[in-house]
Parts: structure tokens; C-alpha cells; sequence
């Protein structure tokens, strides 16, 4: 009842601390209106991680619920309050809107002011677990995001229980300032790991503000007769070899499941015997994660939204921005069941528990027993669509050279964001997009707009999943990607390790029609 009482009183302290503060707080909101609008709400919230108050930001709809639900063949017509007491912009995360209305500032549109609002509406055809959040600054890291859930209405009868869950990274920090001294002293050397063996060290990442130059040069941009051998001996700043990865920038205070910390975690009450959809976001600025079902086997039925052939198991691989839908059949005595997302390289953990009626349940330590390997290319390599994308003659290929250089840059094809040059392509191509990785680190790369097709793995040709994010592991691991261009527009392409789109991993890529 304490902590419970506690939550209420953050709660009313961030509606009076917000009221009180921000002037653009006090404009009336516009409610949704005749012509079908939801309105959603990007605001000021505090939570209680830990024991302390946390400003946080949100996305909410009038009511208070986080994020968004509709049915496939819905129009996406929404009005989106900024009252956060700065700009933001906010992209809609593996739907195919008009590219007008993706949410990227600098791309797509400007960035709403504080106290402004901004309508979008377009069809959404594809069904799937899908989320929201900022594409302005670092405000990803302060948790402006929300769950997107788009139903099958063929599934409606289905005796199926949802469970959604949005995972994040949280630091008490300001980000801004974090991202200062990674570009002031590089990495953090102390979660290192050998390559291409996945790593098994316990460290966490720290952010380090005394260290020298740590980053390894840009990667070339001229690659068509590139022997990719010869990266092989490519030297890191600071005396690290080459071969060596490494897993955190950030060392985060706690890693959060619908805001919450395994101190007090989100109990959802099942049915003993029951069926659980588990539709599981990974919203984490920069931490791949595990995700670990315990005494629980999952089959696994779509990552990013998309349906897969099921795979079933017990732990799953979960980069930055990407989605897993687990289908679980409980046991039929009653109790209670934790679900836990792990960080890559330690044992941080966060989790929810699935619960029958009168069950106990036990405290749960944030610690896991175990180091946890790296999250890498293996779960992916598995992986085959539903549906795969049709045979196609592919018009149009490219590589994409992911590189990193002094101070904190992060380059496609020898460029930062800014001095970039976006990737051509023309409707109707079937593009095949390769990311070559010379950094030391693994990238969740991901492309606006489409819905793409994992068909090679370092040179490993096969019918992968559709996805619209991909990791790109570190030191020379390659992914191909292969999509139709169907939607016209200017499109961003970035990982999606927030610092790295930060520190210039980002372009876009442009339809010449």
C-alpha cells in the first residue's frame, strides 16, 4: 500500500509541478473532435525508480493510457498535443504513413513547438506490435515513447490474453550531458568483449569523461573491389586491438518494464492453463537486451510486427527498437510467473509477472544469476516470414558502410548526418541494401517507411524475417536487406543506439521520382 500511495502522490505532484511551471501547460486542450481524431498528449510525468522521483516525459491519450490501440484497415487519425515545454517530433515506428506524416524533424516535418499541436491521418493497412516515440534530440532516452498496437480484426475471437510491455534503459542523467563526454572521451572500455565469440563478461557500461580518443577510424567509402580481409588489421585508439568488441556507452541506473523496476513490478493477472500474447518492445536508447521466459517455453510468432514461421524457446534475442510477439500456453497449476528482459553482457534486469489468482508472488532480484552473451546474428539467422517477400529480380544493390571515428562520430558511407548524401532509389526497385560494419560495436539499424526482408548474413544467403529494424553485429558482420521501393518519398535510415544517431548515424534515402 506504500508504494502504491507513493505513486499517487508523484502522479498529482507532476500534474501541480507541470501546472505551476510550464505556461504552455495552462492552454486548453483540444479534445477530440466529430471528425474522428484521437488525441494524444506528449507530457511531463514523474515515476519513482528506485525509491527516488524521476521527470520523465510521455504519450498519452485523454484517458491516461499510454500510447495507442486500433484495428488494421483503421485510418491513423490523430492530433498530437506537445505540452512537454519544448519541440518534439514523433514518428510513428513501423507503420508506412505518407512520408509527410513519418514524425522525423529535419526530414519529414518541423518540429512541433511547446503548446502546439500537429494532425496526421493516413490508412494503416498491417496488423502487428508496433510503438511511438520522439525523433528530436535525446528525448528518446527520457522515455517520450508508448506502445502502438495495431489488431488483426480476423483475430478478434481468439481466447487469447495481451500483455504489452515496453521496455527502456533509465538514467538519472541528463543525456545531453552524457552524450558530451562520450564525445569528450570515447567509449567505455571496461565492457569489452572479444569478437566474434559472443561476450560473456559481467561489466557494465560507465560513461568515461578522462579517457583519451578510443575510436577506431572511419570505415572507406569506395567499396566495390574492397577485400574486406584487410580490415582485419585495422587499429583502435588507446592501444585496443581490433577483434575486440564492446556492448554499453551508458551505464544506466535501472532498466524499466512499463516504468517499473523489479522492486515493484507490473503483475498482470492470467488464467492457470491460459493463453498469453506477449507483445514486447524493446524501447531501450542504447541497451540490446534478453528476453528471458524463465520456467516459461514461448513460441515466438512475429518480431517487428511481422508473422514469422514459430520458433519456440525460452530466451530470445531483442536489439534496440525491435518487437517480439511470444505465444504462451500456461501450466495449469496456479502461480506465478516472472518474464525478464536482460541487458546484453551483465545481468541488469527488469521484467513483469504473469500471475493466476491467489498465487504468490516472490521478491526478484535485478540481478540475473548469469552473465548474458552479446546479443549477435543467431536468433536472426533462424528466422524465416510467414510470408516472404516475392521473387523478385532485384534492380537496384548497394553497401552501406557503417564506420566510427575520433570524438564520438558514427558515419554511413565516410559521412556523418548532415554531410550526408541520401541513398537514391525509384519506385518500383527491389533494392538489396547491405550493411557492412567496421566499428566496434553492434548496430540496430532501421529504415522509415518499408517493411524489409533479412535475406543474407555475413555472405549466408536465406528467406529471413520481414522486419523494419536489424542489428548489424560488430567487427566487419554484415546483414542484407532486401525491400520493394512501394512508398515515394524521403525516408531516414539510423541506428537506432540514440548516442550513435546523436553522434551522426543517420541519413536518409530518397525516391528520384
Amino acid at each position: 500500500m506504500n508504494t502504491l500511495s507513493r505513486r499517487g502522490f508523484l502522479a498529482a505532484s507532476a500534474a501541480t509541478l507541470s501546472a505551476a511551471t510550464v505556461p504552455s501547460l495552462l492552454l486548453p486542450v483540444r479534445p477530440a473532435h466529430a471528425d474522428g481524431h484521437k488525441v494524444i498528449t506528449a507530457g511531463k510525468r514523474i515515476i519513482e525508480v528506485k525509491g527516488k522521483a524521476a521527470n520523465v516525459f510521455g504519450l498519452t491519450q485523454a484517458d491516461g493510457s499510454s500510447g495507442l490501440v486500433m484495428n488494421a484497415g483503421e485510418n491513423f487519425r490523430v492530433r498530437l498535443n506537445n505540452l512537454i515545454g519544448e519541440p518534439t517530433a514523433i514518428h510513428w515506428h513501423g507503420l508506412t504513413p505518407p512520408w509527410q506524416q513519418d514524425g522525423v524533424a529535419g526530414i519529414s516535418q518541423e518540429p512541433i513547438p511547446d503548446g502546439g499541436s500537429h494532425d496526421y491521418d493516413f490508412p494503416v493497412a498491417r496488423p502487428g506490435t508496433f510503438w511511438m516515440h520522439s525523433h528530436f534530440g535525446l528525448q528518446e532516452q527520457l522515455m517520450l515513447a508508448a506502445p502502438l498496437i495495431v489488431h488483426d480484426p480476423a483475430e478478434s475471437g481468439q481466447d487469447v490474453q495481451e500483455v504489452v510491455v515496453l521496455f527502456h534503459d533509465f538514467t538519472f542523467r541528463d543525456p545531453q550531458e552524457i552524450l558530451a563526454e562520450l564525445k569528450a572521451g570515447g567509449h567505455d572500455m571496461s565492457a569489452m568483449a572479444p569478437a566474434p565469440a559472443p561476450a560473456a563478461g559481467g561489466h557494465e557500461g560507465h560513461d568515461m569523461s578522462g579517457m583519451s580518443g578510443t575510436a577506431m577510424g572511419t570505415g572507406q567509402s569506395s567499396h566495390d573491389n574492397m577485400d574486406h580481409g584487410a580490415m582485419g588489421g585495422m587499429q583502435m585508439g588507446g592501444g585496443q586491438m581490433a577483434g575486440m568488441s564492446h556492448l554499453q556507452d551508458v551505464q544506466y541506473d535501472a532498466l524499466l518494464a512499463n516504468d517499473r523496476t523489479l522492486d515493484d513490478p507490473e503483475v498482470f493477472a492470467v488464467e492457470p492453463g491460459g493463453r498469453v500474447r506477449l507483445r514486447l518492445i524493446n524501447g531501450a536508447a542504447s541497451t540490446n537486451m534478453w528476453l528471458d521466459l524463465g520456467k516459461l517455453e514461448g513460441k515466438l510468432i512475429a518480431v517487428d510486427g511481422m508473422p514469422i514461421e514459430p520458433i519456440k524457446g525460452t530466451r530470445f534475442e531483442f536489439a534496440v527498437a525491435q518487437r517480439l510477439d511470444i505465444l504462451l500456453e500456461l501450466p495449469k497449476e496456479a502461480a506465478a510467473w516472472p518474464v525478464f528482459a536482460v541487458q546484453e553482457g551483465g545481468r541488469m534486469r527488469t521484467g513483469v509477472v504473469l500471475a493466476a489468482k491467489g498465487a504468490s508472488v516472490g521478491k526478484l532480484t535485478e540481478m540475473a544469476d548469469e552473465d548474458f552473451p552479446a546479443v549477435g546474428a543467431d536468433l536472426e539467422q533462424k528466422l524465416r516470414a510467414a510470408k516472404p517477400l516475392d521473387e523478385k529480380v532485384v534492380t537496384r544493390k548497394h553497401t552501406m558502410m557503417l564506420g566510427e571515428g575520433p570524438n564520438y562520430a558514427w558515419t554511413l558511407d565516410g559521412a556523418m548526418h548532415g554531410q550526408d548524401k541520401p541513398l537514391a532509389v525509384a519506385s518500383g526497385d527491389r533494392f538489396e541494401l547491405t550493411f557492412m560494419n567496421h566499428t566496434t560495436m553492434s548496430h540496430p539499424m532501421h529504415l522509415h517507411g518499408h517493411h524489409f526482408q533479412v535475406v543474407a548474413v555475413n555472405g549466408k544467403r536465406f528467406a529471413g524475417a520481414l522486419r523494419d529494424t536489424v542489428l548489424v553485429p560488430a567487427n566487419m558482420g554484415m546483414v542484407t536487406i532486401a525491400f520493394d521501393a512501394d512508398n515515394a518519398g524521403k525516408w531516414a535510415l539510423h541506428c537506432h543506439h540514440l548516442y550513435h544517431m546523436a553522434g551522426g548515424m543517420m541519413t536518409s534515402m530518397a525516391y528520384n521520382d
